[in-house]
């Protein structure tokens, strides 16, 4: 049995959730992943190819945050996009859980490969002022992580993945799930916005500024 159930749990569990809500892209498969960090040195998460609805704690794999094997169950083999899960805590001390999902609307910005602007201050203050595209790189490969990590420093809670779909930070799990759900409903408004050919608005600079101020001090606060 893991010394990791809890946190195990915890995985399957948001696996399912945003699964059946279609984050994933579709309800049967086992496209996207999870993670929760355990420690400085070490992560819980999912394993490649087994659907959501098939997932137990037992599956869930601890890796390194250099990438090596600590828990694996036979078998079973780590999500290949734990490289990109690895660098996300290495370099941002003050995450602690990571959500890739292949969401709708956040996926039509990751096709058009285009960042969605500050729109609402709320969703500023959660996820930052802009929802920047990591540039496209293969699925699983070294590239999608360095690439990952070169956007890391401007401490945003979620990102859109060129051709791929959206990475989402948090906290905490439920704080990383709730990312994800701000970023596709700014995403889905965005999208209905564009479409209409009237002009939008964004924020004005001074609440971006004020905002990024506010993230910035709870990031290095977190990361202590």
């Amino acid at each position: 049995m893991s010394l990791y159930r809890l946190e195990n749990n915890s995985i399957v569990e948001a696996g399912l959730w945003l699964s059946e809500k279609g984050y994933f892209g579709s309800n049967r498969g086992s496209g996207g992943n999870i993670s929760v960090r355990l420690s400085d040195s070490a992560m819980a998460v999912t394993p490649t190819s087994v659907p959501y609805q098939e997932l137990t704690c037992d599956d869930i794999c601890v890796v390194g945050l250099d990438n090596s094997m600590i828990e694996v169950k036979a078998g079973r083999k780590p999500s290949i996009e734990t490289p990109m899960h690895s660098v996300i805590y290495r370099q941002r001390p003050d995450v602690n859980a990571v959500v890739h999902t292949h969401q709708i609307y956040g996926s039509v910005f990751a096709i058009m490969n285009m960042p969605i602007p500050a729109l609402f201050d709320e969703v500023s203050l959660a996820i930052g002022p802009v929802v920047d595209v990591i540039p496209y790189a293969f699925s699983g490969s070294a590239e999608l992580a360095a690439n990952t990590g070169a956007l890391l420093s401007n401490n945003a809670n979620a990102y859109i993945i060129q051709n791929h779909g959206i990475v989402a930070l948090g906290r905490d799990l439920d704080r990383a799930i709730l990312h994800a759900e701000l970023l596709e409903k700014i995403a889905h408004i965005y999208c209905l916005a564009l479409s209409t050919g009237k002009t939008i608005t964004t924020l004005p600079a001074s609440t971006v500024d004020f905002a990024a101020g506010l993230r910035n001090s709870a990031v290095q606060k977190a990361a202590k």
